[in-house]
């Protein structure tokens, strides 16, 4: 087993993150104590900080390691989608299924995780923020190429859409927080691949 040291003992780095994510999804960056990471990493703060770095490190791996788990379905779907309005479609349907997950806090960590932090961690929301912003562009980019092969009509504003999916995705992701269901987020995703046609 790959690990690093801890309390005396070996720990597995991949199932330090996994409940590092959890207590971070569910208590946000900055509600989420070094007490109840370290309890529930199983490990003291010497060794997270020995490990990781400092809680922001720690964030910021944990950011990756969602990316990598939790949260894939966008990277797949970017990967796999030729068509601009077929990736719309599919992130908006994939995130009704995932957001309202009964098995985990709900909601997207990179959308909830740091909505409002003090002055002195503004870097840390503006990083979540340039995610958010980056996988907008990318629908955009993915938009126009369908506008540049004549596969959406000639006068669509492809930012305007990929902002409108976006903006519809961090309001799933919300209401997920909330307490939506599959069935809930779905019908909203559904009304937003009316709305733009996909």
């Amino acid at each position: 087993m790959s690990g690093k040291t801890g309390q005396g003992r070996k720990f597995n780095v991949e199932d330090a993150l996994e409940a590092a994510t959890l207590v971070f999804w569910n208590h946000g960056y900055e509600g989420a104590s070094l007490a109840e990471l370290t309890h529930a990493m199983g490990i003291n703060p010497p060794s997270l900080y020995k490990a990781f770095g400092s809680k922001e490190d720690l964030f910021f791996s944990v950011v990756d390691h969602y990316n990598a788990t939790h949260g894939n379905f966008m990277a797949i779907a970017f990967a796999e989608e030729t068509s601009g309005l077929a990736l719309m479609r599919r992130l908006l349907l994939e995130a009704a299924d995932h957001y309202a997950s009964a098995s985990y806090p709900g909601g997207c960590l990179v959308i909830s995780a740091a909505v409002t932090v003090t002055p002195a961690n503004r870097h840390v929301a503006d990083h979540l923020a340039k995610m958010r912003n980056d996988n907008i562009a990318a629908m955009a980019e993915a938009l126009t190429h369908d506008l540049n092969a004549r596969r959406i009509p000639q006068n669509t504003d492809t930012k305007a859409m990929a902002a409108f999916v976006g903006a519809t995705l961090q309001g799933m992701s919300q209401q997920a927080r909330d307490g939506a269901t599959k069935e809930d987020l779905t019908r909203i995703a559904n009304y937003a691949i009316t709305a733009i046609g996909a």
